[in-house]
């Protein structure tokens, strides 16, 4: 039985947000993997004209796309694209959900505070993602922002008719999407089988986390099962 795996990347984002998950992923499988670059992310990154719908169409023909040459499919979703693969899980049979740092609450101010006072100092710690985050604030447009809540509020109403078997994976120090919205998901979905797993230094971008080697194995086994 072949098992394809469907990598979705985060608002304003890439597919490097997702990497270091997806060579662990390769190395210990022969599982075929699917990376598509959502519209508008391609680089340079250019959101002036993108809608939501243009990110849910796309994610839903590599979906298809995989389909034909699987007989199993698991979706993993980073930020806005663990929103956008539960909107396909409730579209199509999917065998397994990992919700990364999934976007279904957002903005932490604590952690977003911290980040911020960061980002006005210039002084970015080495091995960290504060020029992304210093690049997004200046050239993000007010039409994107809105298009990535749209995603947001289309599938929310959903949540408990998605039954497919999920993994949430939250960091604790997420200045994007506050820790809460893991045990969040967990309440809202109609999963039977679902698990939260903690990552208590993780910040937003949960795969370049300093415990990712604890809690990359974990999923692993979630998704072999």
């Amino acid at each position: 039985m072949k098992t394809g795996v469907l990598f979705l990347h985060g608002f304003t984002g890439g597919t490097f947000e997702v990497r270091p998950f997806i060579r662990y992923v390769e190395e210990r499988t022969d599982w075929i993997t699917s990376v598509p670059i959502l519209p508008g992310h391609d680089f340079p990154i250019d959101l002036s004209k993108v809608t939501a719908e243009n990110w849910m169409m796309e994610a839903e023909l590599a979906l298809n796309r995989l389909r034909k040459v699987v007989d199993r499919i698991i979706i993993v979703g980073f930020s806005m694209g663990g929103i956008i693969a539960l909107y396909l899980a409730l579209r199509y049979k999917v065998e397994k959900l990992v919700l990364l740092s999934a976007a279904a609450k957002y903005i932490s101010p604590r952690y977003l505070l911290e980040d911020a006072a960061v980002l006005l100092t210039k002084n970015y710690p080495p091995n960290t993602f504060y020029h992304l985050y210093d690049y997004k604030l200046r050239n993000t447009p007010l039409h994107a922002a809105k298009e990535f809540v749209r995603v947001v509020k289309m599938v929310e109403p959903y949540y408990g008719m998605i039954m497919t078997p999920v993994c949430v994976v939250q960091g604790k120090k997420d200045g994007i999407v506050p820790f809460s919205t893991g045990e969040h998901l967990l309440r809202s979905l109609g999963s039977v089988q679902k698990q939260l797993i903690v990552s208590e230094n993780g910040k937003h971008h949960i795969c370049y986390s300093d415990d990712s080697h604890e809690w990359f194995p974990k999923v692993y086994e979630f998704m072999k099962k």
